[in-house]
């Protein structure tokens, strides 16, 4: 199956972006006239968090004497204004990119890929605090127009990671398509065969598993080898395996080991026996 082309991703673009302006049309969020759309009164007079949300995407600084403005930004390299190679679609705002593609078979660079697009919004490493007190963020893949730094104001950088934080009680990873919940496809292109609608019979299932087992959720070290690629299963000293005894989640008690551990290790650098010596070179008394 070939890639598609850039023609085509701008026709499903405008698509998208014509659905989603009739969605908003009747969420009573955008207004529409014979030659403009523009977001009503009631959806820009939202609180302080939407206000923060509307700077951070339009790269303007949020707070402070300079609210309203663009972000500072630090252009090392020369303006770049050869077409882009990747296949991209751009209809009003909207873009669309095609550009990583991975076969049915090729798991681990779906799973690569999947690990990329679920990254932290921040990286710590690209952060540095300059000597002026302000924040010096390094962008990962420079701009067309040779961007490859931005810089914040210390409140204006909060601001910015207040806009990051999640709502309470919102799921931070949501499916749509045949993946939503209520997609009457989803049993068939889910390897556990649920979803709504799920006729499949206990004979497609394996034999050797039960089904407690086939529906189990991964457990906590498992998770965490497969997110964070972190193997707590695996002795790093013999390579072993390692049994998990308990999950201790009281920070009192936690408290309490960590205190008995040093404790216990600064007794023990007390008592430490001096080296041993060499061996006599020869008899004292020779």
């Amino acid at each position: 199956m070939k890639a598609p082309t850039s023609a085509e991703l701008t026709h499903l673009t405008h698509t998208i972006a014509r659905r989603v302006g009739r969605f908003l049309e009747r969420q009573g969020l955008l207004e529409r006239d014979a030659e403009n759309s523009y977001l009503s009164g009631d959806a820009v007079e939202g609180g302080p968090l939407d206000q923060l949300l509307g700077h951070s995407i339009t790269y303007r600084i949020a707070v402070g004497p300079h609210q309203g403005r663009k972000v500072f930004t630090v252009r090392t390299l020369p303006d770049c204004n050869e077409p882009l190679v990747d296949p991209v679609g751009k209809v009003a705002g909207f873009s669309l990119h095609a550009g990583v593609a991975a076969r049915a078979h090729e798991r681990k660079k779906l799973a690569r890929f999947c690990r990329y697009i679920a990254r932290p919004a921040v990286s710590e490493k690209r952060l540095l605090l300059l000597s002026n007190g302000k924040v010096r963020y390094e962008l990962e893949t420079p701009y067309r127009d040779g961007t490859t730094h931005v810089v914040f104001e210390p409140m204006d950088f909060i601001a910015r990671l207040v806009a990051l934080a999640p709502k309470l009680r919102v799921n931070l990873t949501r499916f749509h398509g045949v993946f939503a919940p209520n997609s009457a496809h989803r049993a068939r292109v889910t390897p556990s065969k649920r979803g709504k609608g799920n006729k499949a019979s206990t004979a497609d299932a394996p034999e050797d598993t039960t089904p407690a087992e086939r529906r189990a959720a991964l457990s906590w070290a498992q998770r965490l080898k497969q997110v964070f690629n972190i193997d707590i299963e695996i002795c790093k000293g013999c390579g072993g395996a390692v049994k998990i005894i308990a999950c201790i989640e009281d920070p009192l008690i936690i408290k309490k080991i960590l205190t008995h551990m040093d404790s216990k290790a600064a007794c023990g650098a007390a008592r430490r026996l001096p080296p041993c010596r060499a061996p006599p070179q020869g008899s004292l008394f020779g």
